[in-house]
């Protein structure tokens, strides 16, 4: 039999598990009333939140990607904080710089003194918008706070100031256009939980769509969740239990897209992967694939997570984690449909 201390956490954490689905659920229901369809976008996005990670939305312009973010930021009562970037955007301009001000002293005197000023990153929720418009060393500025969840402010021996918690960026790019463009590379695009891609609207969304921009009612968007309920979902989301054969399986998720060469021997490739890849997952995807998983289980209902939770969350935690040789771009193969293949191929069994 259990123990009473065994029941009361047993029945703790089956409450703490329908305040997370009540709270997932009603941050969905709140964006739904400004944004049509995009369901799936929606709750992975969530899923990046609740997880503790970052996002990256890829869509061309127009399709409503700033627009979801905003909503997110409406719907939790989180400070949020939006950067656009461009060419000509510092590094400062988004960790913050320090200032001379003039200060007062007990006796009155006036003085100068140093004061660090904030940039928008010191923000719960952070829009960088077009993140692939800024230079290199803008680009590091923010994804090094990311990892760090600090910004260190006048070199090696600086200051360092903590980001609020929750911290969550959604960086937005367009695919399209690639004249004045800087693409992330690789190493920093792991920094992103999850990449997601935004398509776009069916006839009868479109037709929702207009209705809702063209008329005179506006949606009102309630906050329904704070940085302290979201900070209790995200360490709820770390004790979801996982068995080792689903542990297992999202390893062999990350080593299938290894080719062989140097750093792989190959073993769990795909034909596809060794045809077509030339550098696989680092292991911040497998500790993707756990988390979403936890993060699904719990939203579904169920105590622990199931291969079918990994394969769900594949496509978008791997596909900005691999890097295509020259012949999958010349016979036109992309990220996605090696994934896809790794998921289709892939043994549930060890074996």
């Amino acid at each position: 039999m259990m123990s009473d201390a065994s029941q009361m956490n047993t029945e703790q954490t089956r409450l703490a598990a329908e305040r997370f689905r009540s709270d997932f659920v009603a941050v969905q229901e709140q964006i739904s009333k400004a944004v049509v369809g995009q369901h799936d976008t929606v709750e992975d996005l969530l899923t990046c939140l609740f997880a503790g990670g970052h996002a990256l939305l890829e869509g061309v312009p127009g399709i409503g990607k700033t627009l979801l973010v905003r909503t997110i930021a409406q719907a939790v009562d989180l400070s949020f904080g939006r950067v656009q970037f461009t060419p000509d955007l510092m590094p400062a301009d988004i960790t913050g710089t320090t200032v001379v001000d003039e200060v007062e002293d007990e006796q009155g005197n006036r003085r100068r003194a140093f004061r660090f000023q904030r940039g928008p990153i010191f923000a719960n929720i952070v829009l960088a918008d077009e993140i692939n418009r800024a230079t290199p060393k803008t680009q590091s500025a923010l994804l090094e706070a990311m990892q760090e969840h600090s910004v260190t402010v006048g070199g090696v021996s600086g200051t360092t100031h903590q980001l609020p918690e929750p911290f969550f960026v959604l960086a937005t790019q367009n695919p399209v256009e690639q004249e004045g463009t800087y693409p992330l590379p690789e190493a920093q695009l792991d920094r992103f939980f999850f990449k997601l891609r935004v398509g776009y609207a069916s006839r009868e969304e479109m037709g929702k769509i207009v209705e809702l921009t063209t008329g005179s009612a506006k949606p009102v968007i309630e906050k329904v969740l704070d940085a302290a309920r979201l900070i209790e979902h995200q360490q709820l989301v770390r004790r979801v239990p996982v068995a080792p054969h689903v542990q297992d399986y999202a390893i062999r998720c990350v080593l299938a897209t290894h080719p062989s060469g140097e750093l792989s021997d190959g073993r769990f490739a795909t034909p596809m992967v060794s045809r077509f890849v030339n550098l696989g997952a680092s292991p911040r995807a497998a500790q993707t694939l756990m988390l979403a998983g936890k993060c699904r289980a719990l939203l579904d209902g169920r105590a622990a997570v199931s291969i079918e939770d990994i394969q769900r969350a594949a496509l978008p935690a791997l596909r900005h984690r691999i890097m295509l040789n020259f012949e999958a771009t010349a016979e036109q193969v992309d990220a996605d449909a090696v994934v896809r293949n790794i998921v289709e191929t892939l043994p549930r069994d060890a074996g």
